[in-house]
């Protein structure tokens, strides 16, 4: 039982102190662009990390497109119960179903699942964050704001990674090597600047009552617990990619879907922010759980 707690621990940690450091920029005002650094990460830093690690991870394809698959169902899984749950409490979805659907995959998915499953099981979870992104930038921009612009898919880098990676996978093709040690130096930063830019976030959101926070986090748990376990069945996962899957599907509400909430909801701003703050704060307890008796 020690030895497990040891390996839970040291999984979990270095994502806490990472993300404590940019809790810690924030505490001591010290200057921190979060959009700069947010589309540092989302126009360099994902794309070349998807297609460095993807393209140097020996992984079944289509093992890889079985969890783009799986993630686009856990989506459409909490997107369908959350909005059933949420009318029953009679509570207002465009401002709690787009985070109540869309986990925080990238800042601490990837971290914890390279740390727990090495580099497949972060390879697995590109997978989910693919979908995720690619879910909130069209679906969780669509609910709070009422519209829906292709634009922005279209447009957006980390659709054409995806492609040249899968590519390099399905062909065997291989990036050459100046190139190559580019995208790893570039992909490199995303991880170290995802937890930095998580912590910065919590110390500057705007919270209100935690009661929904409490109620919503509850609920989370709950859909993911049985939409893992569904998807883990449907699919036959094992190993890696269950663990990778189990994961992805606990992670806490996305610290992106509160920044459509604020601008197009902007009186359940604080809420919307709380439930991501407790939310974030059971992952603490849920993690070292899940990590020590489900995966």
């Amino acid at each position: 039982m020690e030895h497990v707690f040891l390996n839970v621990l040291n999984i979990v940690l270095p994502v806490l102190i990472c993300a404590g450091v940019g809790y810690g920029l924030a505490v001591a005002r010290a200057p921190f662009d979060n959009k700069v650094i947010g589309g540092i990460v989302s126009k360099v830093g994902y794309p070349t990390l998807i297609i460095s690690h993807l393209s140097a991870t020996k992984i079944q394809i289509a093992t890889f497109l079985d969890m783009m698959a799986a993630a686009a169902l856990a989506i459409a899984a909490f997107g369908v119960l959350g909005f059933l749950a949420l009318r029953l409490l009679r509570w207002p979805v465009r401002a709690f179903l787009t985070p109540l659907m869309h986990g925080n995959v990238g800042n601490i998915g990837l971290p914890v699942t390279l740390l727990a499953l090495g580099d497949a099981g972060m390879a697995y979870t590109m997978a989910f964050v693919v979908v995720v992104l690619v879910s909130i930038f069209t679906v969780g921009m669509w609910i709070p704001a009422g519209e829906f612009s292709a634009r922005k898919l279209a447009t957006s880098p980390i659709i054409y990674a995806v492609v040249i990676a899968l590519t390099l996978m399905a062909t065997g093709f291989a990036l050459p090597q100046p190139i190559a040690k580019s995208f790893d130096i570039l992909g490199g930063l995303s991880i170290p600047l995802m937890l930095l830019t998580l912590g910065h976030t919590l110390a500057t959101l705007r919270t209100g009552s935690l009661g929904r926070a409490v109620v919503l986090t509850c609920l989370h748990l709950v859909l993911a617990t049985g939409i893992a376990t569904t998807l883990v069945w449907l699919f036959g996962f094992t190993g890696v990619e269950r663990g990778a899957l189990i994961l992805c599907c606990l992670m806490p509400s996305s610290v992106a879907t509160y920044l459509f909430i604020d601008q197009h909801v902007p009186e359940y701003g604080p809420e919307v922010a709380g439930y991501i703050m407790v939310s974030t704060l059971t992952t603490i307890l849920v993690l070292p759980l899940a990590l020590a008796y489900w995966i």
